[in-house]
């Protein structure tokens, strides 16, 4: 009798010893996170732009979603309406991108004599290009064919007689901290405006502006202004993120991912 208690008692003692060592070795659950408030803001994607500075290579990018598939060969869904002068130019291209020409029946002049591209149709080529800052002006360098660009940012205004170029005679000032506007003027007309071959005259102002959101995402708002050319002004958008890995590569016109069998003399 007394042996059986005593082996009843040990037994108890037992099981409660075995319990305090597995509660010892059992870790407390992490004490509860109070929910975050209703009104926290959202982490942003990028941090800020900085002031004045729109320096590194950027690469066109499309916002998620976005069904712009006619940037690949001209500026809107709309196309201009155009002036009697321009229309029967127009009609006088054959364009090989968005259009019923190929690369040996063309006559865009980027494809078939290795023109610059002029300004802005330099942005349709799918490569990037790169802002280098001075203080007398600014750098945009393309990859595309080395074509450079420079934007006078010393106060001086748009020449009044400008020479004609392929590119232009640029003069650039800021808006604010995060956008710089070029204005550009002094064109020759043996661009396209585009890769479908609307025209220009030697009448055109292009306006772009170069608006840093943040610090990986830019915004380019331009404007063609041409009273030979164009009814009204043609506006479009272009989107761009910055590439702080890359560098410019070498991208010639004459290199061989084009077909140059019917290459004008």
């Amino acid at each position: 009798m007394r042996r059986g208690l005593r082996n009843s008692i040990s037994g108890i003692i037992a099981i409660l010893l075995l319990s305090s060592v597995l509660h010892a070795q059992t870790p407390a659950p992490p004490p509860a996170q109070p929910p975050a408030p209703r009104n926290a803001a959202a982490k942003p994607e990028s941090g800020p732009a900085p002031a004045h500075d729109l320096t590194g290579v950027w690469m066109m990018r499309n916002p998620p979603g976005s069904q712009r598939v006619f940037t690949n060969f001209t500026f809107t869904k709309d196309l201009p309406e155009l002036t009697p002068w321009a229309e029967a130019k127009y009609k006088e291209a054959k364009a090989s991108n968005g259009g019923e020409f190929t690369l040996k029946t063309t006559n865009d002049p980027v494809l078939t004599r290795c023109d610059p591209p002029g300004v802005p149709r330099v942005y349709f080529h799918p490569y990037p290009f790169e802002f280098v800052h001075t203080p007398k002006y600014t750098l945009l360098l393309y990859e595309y064919d080395h074509t450079v660009r420079r934007i006078y940012t010393d106060g001086r205004a748009l020449p009044s007689d400008p020479d004609p170029l392929w590119m232009g005679t640029s003069v650039g000032h800021w808006e604010g901290d995060a956008t710089l506007v070029v204005d550009t003027v002094g064109f020759n007309d043996k661009t396209w405006l585009d890769r479908l071959g609307h025209p220009h005259s030697t009448q055109l102002h292009v306006t772009e502006k170069f608006r840093r959101v943040n610090k990986d995402h830019l915004e380019l708002d331009i404007i063609m202004d041409d009273p030979k050319a164009l009814v009204k002004p043609w506006t479009t958008t272009f989107y761009y993120e910055l590439r702080p890995k890359w560098e410019l590569g070498e991208i010639s016109c004459s290199g061989d991912y084009l077909d140059f069998n019917n290459f004008e003399k």
